[in-house]
């Protein structure tokens, strides 16, 4: 694909990309709002006039605990993110911050360049690479925060769900540095139990955010981890996820020991069957 002048407009269609196809669609409601997705399933929403405003209900969720983290510019390191997000977010919010993005697929990132305005995002570095290969040449102590966002698909990589991973993250987390991963499940939310547990075996402070009905297993959707080796701004997050447009609950301490039910942390070698949402959901 050729590349463009970042004051072009994006071209909607169907783009190859290295993983497959995806494709661009603009929001019809708004003027400069972008939607990426791939074989149906919604991957990234921007807007390209106003970094700050977030579609995905799980993206508003993570902001929410960015955004509880003190002020200033933030050093952060984001494995899977799609059109950049939160990367656009941050550099918004909190200008002078500094971003590694870790993205395996390189014709998507070459297409959120080209069609997307990546480059207009000050401070920010891709690196196409795996999220375990990139992590491990990352320095010790270096990250203010670590957004693990990584789907193939629907399906986080179990690669990046294991002990070892999580072990990984904590060396690179700065010592009141902050973790924050989406999880997808559904029925049961046994991949979100041990996902959980496996955080919980690494980070002394875990949180949990999603909406009342997701967290009953009730339907699929999104759930949301922050841990820290540091303690977490819990009333800020209680309060935040409430009053939002998701009105989601932020469970920890007892609530969490008691959602994870005896769960058991994953590790490298385990196998572990990752959820699929049901064919009808993105529909």
């Amino acid at each position: 694909m050729g590349k463009r002048k970042a004051e072009e407009a994006p071209l909607p269609g169907r783009y190859p990309v290295d993983s497959g196809e995806v494709e661009l669609l603009r929001d019809l409601d708004r003027p400069n709002g972008w939607l990426l997705s791939m074989a149906g399933v919604p991957q990234s929403y921007v807007d390209l006039d106003d970094p700050t405003y977030l579609d995905f209900e799980y993206v508003r969720l993570m902001a929410d605990v960015i955004d509880a983290i003190d002020e200033g510019p933030l050093d952060v390191v984001h494995v899977g993110a799609g059109a950049c997000t939160l990367p656009r977010y941050v550099a918004a919010t909190r200008p002078g911050s500094r971003h590694i993005v870790i993205e395996p697929d390189a014709a998507l990132v070459q297409l959120v360049r080209d069609q997307l305005r990546l480059r207009s995002v000050p401070r920010l570095k891709v690196r196409v690479a795996d999220g375990r290969t990139a992590a491990a040449g990352l320095r010790d102590a270096s990250a203010d925060l670590f957004v693990l966002d990584a789907f193939s698909g629907a399906t986080m990589p179990l690669d990046l769900a294991t002990a070892e991973y999580m072990g990984d993250i904590a060396r690179i987390l700065k010592r009141t540095g902050t973790l924050l991963i989406n999880i997808a499940d559904g029925k049961g939310l046994a991949f979100a139990r041990r996902v959980v547990a496996t955080v919980r075996g690494t980070f002394g402070h875990v949180a949990l955010l999603a909406e009342p009905g997701i967290l009953r297993g009730r339907r699929f959707g999104n759930l949301i981890v922050a841990a820290s080796p540091a303690p977490l701004p819990l009333r800020e997050l209680t309060r935040s996820a409430a009053g939002g447009l998701t009105q989601a609950r932020c469970v920890y301490e007892d609530d969490l020991v008691n959602f994870v039910a005896g769960a058991a942390p994953i590790k490298d070698g385990d196998r572990v069957v990752t959820p699929v949402p049901p064919p009808a959901l993105f529909e």
